[in-house]
């Protein structure tokens, strides 16, 4: 029994539920960068050409920007055992794992069907890239909801994302490492296969293991009060045995709220489309002013990303990508281009590094300075790369990008769980129609002694609850069971709180808002690959790849200085 106790703790403890949901972080990270990586010989190899090939790459990012807000939506109203998070996140990771399984195995699974295997082996390879890419990039929305959900102290929930960055750049690190091993050669080939097949399925192995550490997490508890969704819920003390004057309302009340319950949850599915069009219309101002500026952040910083080691190969190397294999000029492309992967993996390093020094800077600056420090130090880093011809320079430039990618992946999320934790402050407008509920229930309820106004809200912060959130010591507990049943009214006041649900308007939940941030990382994506390539065509220069990225920083500086980071700027910008 001690030994079980002991063991209980430790999953409870704080540092390791913070370790068990950020090992799925480094699970998708390392799957995304090995197999993203891989993927493009794979498909020249079968003969897809190169324009189509870009085409491919972006099916991942176009079909997320459409189903990551329902997605995150969904997950914001949905209730169940394990929670509001998880099963969206399993959901997801059964795509990669398929996706992991389909990609090496395109050619075996298409002779299953045809003789002519080739358009169909095209077709595998095409589905378990965009499932892979889809999936594996969706799958963060849920995971960063739940790190909110679970750390929604500012301290607490900075120090979860900066974890949460910490894993991205090392996952990075080891996905980019992966396929470079000659796994063909290495003793796990008689066991797992060729170098696809061993890679892969050491990914699939790894990528298990990281989601199976989350059924260890303890999300937050499925309570009466999730469910019914209503104001004042916390109040009513659900574990415990009604006391005799509320007794016979609440069981007679029981069946009805399952069966309520069943027929709102068919309702919310039929009329999710709608009613998230409503949401996107409603976008809080602060929410808005932080999505614009976090998607020039990183269109900067994709441009860069996505065609640096293009940059490296032709402008610097002076090498020709088309050139036949084995002529000089092939020979510095290549050169160039291993010598640009060098930056990039320098680049997870150093995210590495300022994710784990970024609480303290924060603390020591503020989260202003640090955030705009970052996105003013990429400009100047790619206007470098513009202007120099030395390989040493434009990879110690490139290197020092990693503070811009390590702060892009930490403050935004930290200053959307710090609207969602101070809602009644930044997101006012969209409080008021819960608070008006609220009250009007209130009134109605006639409670003699006033209990019910001391207590919160269910869902005041987005959250349905933290389990590692401080605790106020002026907050009072809930009310006992017989505080509530003071006056001949209880029985009314009852009905009314759980017994007419759908009239009270629920609240904006924070999987929502991150689901919109993560649109930007998306659109980022795409923008850059379907412009970029006309722009270079039309220059004759590769120079116009970090020219770009420049541009986009310049902007992104701008529309950075009116995010709002405290209250102070919300009389300032007007919001």
């Amino acid at each position: 029994m001690a030994q079980r106790a002991w063991v209980s703790m430790l999953f409870h403890n704080r540092k390791t539920q913070l370790l068990l949901v950020n090992s799925l972080t480094f699970g998708l990270e390392v799957c995304l960068a090995a197999g993203i990586t891989y993927v493009p010989p794979l498909l020249l190899e079968v003969g897809v050409e190169e324009k189509f090939m870009t085409m491919v790459l972006g099916i991942g990012p176009v079909l997320g920007l459409v189903f990551v807000p329902l997605i995150g939506s969904a997950s914001d109203h949905w209730h169940s055992s394990y929670g509001r998070r998880r099963p969206f996140i399993w959901m997801l990771c059964l795509g990669v794992l398929l996706s992991l399984f389909v990609i090496p195995h395109a050619s075996r699974l298409a002779s299953l069907f045809t003789l002519n295997t080739r358009p169909l082996e095209i077709a595998f390879l095409i589905l378990g890239i965009g499932l892979l890419d889809f999936c594996g990039q969706v799958c963060f929305t849920p995971l960063e909801a739940l790190l909110s959900d679970l750390f929604q102290e500012p301290d607490n929930c900075r120090q979860a994302f900066s974890m949460y960055a910490f894993m991205i750049s090392l996952g990075g690190c080891i996905g980019y490492l992966l396929p470079a091993i000659d796994w063909g050669g290495s003793f796990l080939a008689p066991y797992l296969g060729g170098q696809e097949t061993c890679l892969f399925s050491l990914l699939a192995i790894i990528f298990l293991g990281c989601v199976l550490a989350t059924l260890f997490v303890t999300e937050e508890a499925a309570t009466q009060a999730d469910v019914l969704d209503g104001p004042a819920l916390k109040d009513v003390p659900l574990k415990s045995s009604p006391p005799a004057c509320c007794s016979c309302q609440v069981s007679r009340s029981s069946c009805l709220l399952q069966a309520r319950h069943m027929m709102q949850a068919l309702r919310n599915l039929c009329t999710l489309v709608p009613r998230l069009h409503s949401l996107y219309c409603r976008i809080p101002k602060v929410i808005r002013r932080l999505f614009v500026a976090e998607l020039c952040s990183w269109m900067a910083l994709m441009t860069f990303m996505l065609f640096y080691t293009d940059f490296v190969g032709e402008g610097l190397y002076h090498g020709v990508p088309r050139a036949k294999p084995g002529t000089d000029a092939r020979r510095h492309y290549d050169e160039g281009v291993r010598m640009g992967s060098l930056g990039l993996f320098l680049q997870c390093i150093t995210s590495i590094f300022f994710s784990t020094i970024m609480d303290r800077m924060v603390k020591q600056f503020g989260t202003r300075a640090v955030y705009l420090a970052s996105v003013v130090f990429f400009p100047v880093a790619a206007f470098v790369m513009c202007l120099s011809r030395s390989v040493i320079v434009v990879t110690i430039s490139a290197a020092l990008t990693g503070f811009t990618f390590s702060a892009l992946q930490i403050l935004p999320y930290t200053l959307a769980s710090l609207y969602h934790h101070e809602k009644q402050v930044f997101l006012h407008k969209y409080k008021s129609e819960e608070e008006e509920d609220a009250a009007r229930l209130e009134k109605k309820s006639a409670f003699s002694k006033g209990h019910l106004p001391s207590q919160k809200l269910p869902y005041q912060n987005g959250h349905a609850g933290s389990l590692f959130a401080s605790s106020s010591p002026s907050s009072s507990p809930p009310a006992a069971g017989s505080a509530l049943c003071v006056s001949s009214s209880c029985d009314v006041s009852l009905m009314m709180m759980v017994g007419e649900p759908d009239s009270v308007a629920p609240g904006r939940g924070i999987c929502l808002d991150l689901a919109i941030l993560d649109s930007a990382f998306l659109l980022s994506q795409v923008v850059p690959s379907l412009f970029m390539g006309s722009i270079v065509q039309f220059t004759q220069s590769v120079t116009a790849y970090m020219v770009s990225a420049a541009g986009f920083g310049l902007v992104a500086i701008y529309f950075a200085t009116k995010v709002v980071f405290d209250k102070s700027d919300m009389a300032k910008y007007s919001v």
